[in-house]
């Protein structure tokens, strides 16, 4: 009668039910594998949730300092165009309206770029020395320090910028919202090109296949099967660029004007809520000053999560959605 084969599984649970304690796997020769998988899992998981603690430690900071704003003004902080460290009076309305005007405008400005970067380098050119030199192009583009940027806006953009605004007759100030954008537009394409290009990569062979053996044209493929099939990683893309850009803070403070009031053109001076903090906190005296900059930054924390997990929920849509 031949003898019955257990596989290594059946094995293992036959270990397991007889010395589950993990500290006595050395009761046994070989058992020591046990107790290093063992050991590797914990560290991993005390990992995670060490990560999690730390962001909650961020937000319960960020939230206990932010109390004194937060009783002083209640909503009416966020409504009111005043500030005013010398009267004690904090409105971050010119700073909500400063980031929203900088960071769409960016995104706005970068979308067309970022898209055609991700189509060409997804369906036209997957590989050469172009492909790869562009590929290496933007991950640089990417590793920039931010306050390299800011100096090419100081010295090459806001020359150009003030040259069109003496042009078409608008005040000459050179920084602002428009210069600002642009840096920001500059800054975030290899976000969203380098995360588009890979899900449109993604895109399994056969559907493209199936479109060209219909007649359809590179352009239709493209336009009825590439871009809705990767929608939801292309969006996914733009809301973590567009979380990039609202929090940016280096490269927008040296080129936006740091103005403390409401903007009023596309070209005038303003300030954003990262550019805000890195101007005066050092330089907040008072109790409810610095507690108003908290707010501020707690404002920020909240939106860059909300962005962060929206582009989460889009990519695993999009994974459901290529899964079938």
């Amino acid at each position: 009668m031949a003898l019955k084969k257990t596989s290594k599984k059946q094995e293992i649970k036959k270990v397991f039910s007889k010395d589950p304690g993990p500290w006595n796997f050395y009761s046994r020769a070989g058992n020591k594998y046990f107790l290093m998988d063992w050991i590797f899992k914990k560290i991993l998981f005390i990992s995670g949730v060490s990560i999690f603690f730390l962001v909650l430690m961020i937000f319960i900071f960020l939230v206990l300092n932010s109390m004194p704003s937060i009783k002083e003004f209640g909503f009416r902080f966020f409504l009111s165009k005043s500030w005013d460290p010398v009267f004690e009076k904090f409105g971050a309305l010119p700073f909500i309206a400063g980031t929203i005007f900088t960071s769409f405008l960016a995104l706005l400005i970068s979308l067309p770029f970022s898209l055609s970067i991700s189509l060409y380098l997804g369906e036209f050119s997957k590989s050469g020395f172009f492909s790869g030199f562009l590929k290496n192009s933007i991950e640089l583009l990417a590793g920039v320090p931010s306050v390299v940027y800011g100096f090419f806006g100081m010295f090459v953009l806001i020359p150009i910028v003030r040259y069109l605004e003496i042009k078409f007759n608008i005040e000459p100030y050179g920084v602002g919202i428009f210069t600002s954008s642009i840096i920001l537009s500059i800054m975030i394409i290899p976000f969203s090109a380098s995360l588009g290009r890979e899900v449109i990569e993604l895109i399994p062979q056969d559907i493209k296949e199936a479109g060209y053996s219909l007649g359809s044209t590179r352009y239709e493929v493209i336009k009825r099967i590439v871009l809705p099939y990767a929608k939801s990683g292309i969006t996914a893309g733009i809301l973590m660029a567009l979380g990039r850009a609202i929090g940016e803070t280096m490269a927008v403070t040296m080129v936006i004007g740091n103005s403390n009031v409401m903007p009023k053109g596309l070209f005038s001076p303003a300030n954003t809520m990262a550019s805000l903090i890195a101007n005066e906190f050092t330089e907040a005296v008072s109790r409810i000053h610095l507690s108003s900059l908290i707010e501020i930054g707690l404002v920020l924390f909240i939106i860059s999560a909300v962005f962060s997990i929206m582009g989460k929920i889009f990519i695993h849509k999009f994974s459901i959605t290529e899964n079938g």
